[in-house]
């Protein structure tokens, strides 16, 4: 009788172990803060690419630009410079890559990225796209589909994909979206 009423009584208010608020929150917090991160470390890598561009002149267009973005999703200042910082040290070897392929439904894509090794985002794009069951394409095979406008592939020749290509299509982008050198993928599909 007493342990079935304690039992009531962790119940009641919430202190069975595993059960409480705090470990709602703490999961919720967890999964956002790593969201968050990907984030900005995406952002510190376009803004160390733009600064070495322009020798981290903050007056340059790309590198402002770079900056608003970064402000844009919140990401904290001193990140920002330690962005820039970064750019104008010796050793610092980030460059942009995109690499060409044609996805479920026969969408063309356009992935591109960057990164400080040229040859393991190779190697991680090429592994991404064949567990997809999908290769890379020769550079420009994809490119006619897309017309380059203000810094982004914007479609030009829209191909219309099923629910069930449609789908896959989705989880491929997720998965590549994942990888921490991947800054956007562009595809030409359309769904039903």
């Amino acid at each position: 009788m007493q342990g079935e009423f304690v039992f009531r009584i962790l119940i009641k208010y919430n202190i069975m172990a595993g059960h409480n608020k705090w470990s709602k929150v703490k999961h919720k917090k967890a999964a956002t803060d790593a969201q968050k991160s990907k984030q900005f470390s995406k952002m510190s890598q376009i803004i160390t690419l733009e600064a070495k561009k322009c020798d981290g002149n903050r007056q340059s267009p790309g590198l402002k630009a770079a900056i608003e973005r970064a402000k844009s999703v919140n990401m904290p200042n001193d990140n920002i410079e330690r962005a820039i910082k970064k750019a104008t040290e010796a050793g610092s070897a980030l460059e942009e890559v995109r690499y060409e392929a044609y996805g479920p439904g026969g969408c063309a894509m356009i992935i591109e990225g960057v990164t400080d090794n040229r040859n393991r985002m190779a190697a991680e794009i090429k592994n991404i796209l064949s567990k997809h069951n999908i290769d890379l394409a020769q550079p420009g095979s994809a490119t006619w589909a897309f017309q380059f406008n203000n810094g982004e592939w914007e479609n030009q020749t829209a191909i219309t994909l099923s629910n069930e290509d449609s789908e896959k299509l989705e989880r491929l982008i997720e998965v590549l979206e994942d990888n921490d050198d991947v800054q956007a993928v562009y595809t030409n599909a359309e769904t039903e």
